[in-house]
């Protein structure tokens, strides 16, 4: 192989491992948010940590955008309340979730995913989206802001409640959790937190009351707060991101990451969208009201801000809405927590599906993931399902590959008098360049055909690597024998080995390079990516192996072939 032909397929190795490298440096390395005051009891001791840390009163709810601002220190009156003033605990378990709400504000403080463990060999153990305690503090609130003075319950706003524990009986369809507040001037508002059977969504719903004597006005909002965190996947050569998204039909997937927060606010108005808080494999979103054909979508304000902490939120308010005197008006939002289902997350907004991080490969990832979820329909197990779409893949290129081995075997039958020219002009580079085009031109063969095919597949691998990447329908998804769990490494580094053997062989069926350098350079590349692949999802190297045996197959069929001909 001369060396214009190895050049590009040398580049495209060592670009996909300066990619890894380059996205685990911006993991560790990358902009981070300038130091903020953190306040005594928020403090990360050992006394704190594990703690539900103090939320300042009115100092995170939202500014209403209006020239009637009602500013974060002037926060209309809580109003009054049936209860004393100590916040209460609400549970709340269906069959996919149990969570906690309080009673100050209706905020979900945490909510554990009954059918997503922590660990595959803990079932009973399930993982915590939100959570109110630190480090990893992360909650849903939501609440109303008054205008013109109007009081109205904010997240601050404590509530009156019946019972607080709430269990999803067989038979019943969803669970409705009241709460109710009641202001001086005649206002009540009941806050309804719907939860449904096999069902991520939560519906916030706020029905007004206005018993009073004059028109009451206000916003409803949604937001959600958290501290930055590293993310716990036990792998430092994955990176995936973790940060706020907001949509909008201009951005349907606009990334808003901490750093981002903490050089400046994010304020504007957008119609219909979408505002979310993400992390790999799940997402916890507040959703408006989405538009149909009979009534198109509202303009909703979406904002972030960075808090003392240092915590940032990121949220949405809805529209003015008013109540006249004797009347009843309502006002509604709906939040996702949970896992990045790409059906349920369609199903509940429009464009939510895309937090399914697949990069700017999106529109080829899609289809591969939508081919995925076909096979595994019939074949039940993901593994396998790997397996047969690197089969799909492999057919859909063979006439492509089939080209690049049969140039690749030309020129391997080509290496002795490729050497000999070699020998022959020493270091007169354009000499010996010469007379090796002239006799590729006199062979008929084209030096960069085994590399063309090859770069043409290159962005259908890479989006496959992000599809078995980011889905998470492959976290804990067992294959066979002691691969129990595709998203994590495997155990005993099996896949890894016989991927590295499988990349070593492929590299004897190519020609040897002339430049020495070369050649140690192509020889040492089945042992660097044997050592990246030690701790990559055993998901990804299954799919790097079984397309490895095929072109080893395919390539040895062809290779013979040629060498055959006379």
């Amino acid at each position: 192989m001369n060396p214009d032909q190895l050049r590009p397929m040398l580049f495209i190795a060592l670009a996909f491992i300066l990619f890894l490298m380059y996205e685990q440096w911006q993991a560790d390395y990358g902009p981070k948010p300038p130091p903020q005051e953190i306040t005594a009891t928020e403090q990360s001791s050992p006394e704190t940590v594990g703690t539900t840390p103090q939320v300042p009163k009115s100092a995170d709810v939202p500014v209403v955008p209006t020239p009637s601002v009602v500013s974060a220190t002037d926060t209309p009156s809580a109003g009054t309340s049936p209860v004393a003033a100590a916040e209460q605990l609400i549970t709340v378990r269906t069959d996919t979730v149990l969570a906690t709400i309080d009673t100050r504000g209706g905020t979900v403080r945490t909510m554990d995913l009954l059918e997503y463990p922590v660990v595959i060999d803990q079932p009973d153990n399930p993982l915590r989206l939100l959570d109110d305690k630190l480090p990893k503090f992360f909650i849903a609130q939501s609440g109303m802001v008054g205008l013109d003075g109007a009081e109205a319950p904010t997240h601050d706003a404590v509530f009156a409640t019946e019972k607080t524990q709430y269990v999803l009986e067989p038979g019943q369809s969803s669970i409705e959790v009241p709460l109710v507040w009641r202001s001086e001037t005649g206002i009540t508002v009941v806050k309804t937190l719907t939860f449904k059977r096999n069902s991520y969504l939560v519906e916030v719903r706020h029905t007004v009351t206005n018993d009073g004597e004059k028109q009451w006005a206000a916003r409803m909002y949604g937001q959600l707060q958290r501290t930055q965190v590293a993310e716990d996947n036990g792998n430092s050569f994955i990176y995936t991101y973790m940060g706020g998204v907001l949509s909008s039909e201009e951005k349907p997937y606009e990334k808003i990451d901490f750093s981002d927060m903490a050089d400046a606010d994010v304020a504007r108005d957008v119609q219909g969208g979408w505002a979310a808080m993400i992390q790999h494999y799940f997402v916890a979103a507040w959703i408006p009201r989405v538009g149909t054909e009979d009534r198109p979508a509202d303009i909703n304000h979406y904002y972030t801000r960075a808090l003392p902490g240092p915590k940032y939120a990121i949220g949405v308010m809805t529209p003015t809405s008013s109540v006249e005197p004797g009347q009843q008006g309502e006002f509604s939002l709906k939040a996702y927590i949970g896992p990045k289902d790409q059906v349920r997350m369609t199903n509940a907004a429009p464009g939510l599906d895309r937090t399914v991080d697949y990069g700017w490969l999106f529109l080829i990832a899609q289809p591969l993931f939508w081919a995925l979820t076909v096979i595994h329909s019939f074949l039940g197990n993901w593994g396998w399902s790997i397996i047969a779409l690197t089969v799909v893949i492999k057919l859909l290129f063979f006439h492509l590959s089939a080209a690049s081995y049969r140039s690749m075997a030309r020129m391997r039958k080509l290496q002795p008098k490729l050497v000999q020219l070699r020998e022959r002009y020493g270091d007169d580079r354009q000499k010996m360049n010469q007379a090796m085009m002239e006799l590729y031109r006199k062979e008929k063969i084209n030096p960069l055909g085994g590399c063309l095919p090859i770069l043409i597949q290159i962005p259908v691998f890479i989006s496959l690597y992000w599809v078995l990447l980011e889905s998470v329908e492959l976290r804990q998804a067992p294959f066979m024998l002691w691969l129990n769990d595709l998203s994590t490494h495997d155990p005993y580094f099996v896949l890894p080995v016989i991927m590295g053997a499988s990349m070593f062989i492929q590299h004897k069926l190519n020609p040897t390079p002339p430049d020495p350098v070369q050649a140690k350079v192509m020889m040492a590349l089945p042992f660097i990516f044997t050592f990246f692949f030690l701790w990559f999802p055993s998901g990804l190297v299954l799919y790097w192996v079984v397309n490895n045996i095929l072109s080893i197959t395919q390539q040895y069929i062809i290779t013979r072939r040629i060498e055959a001909e006379k």
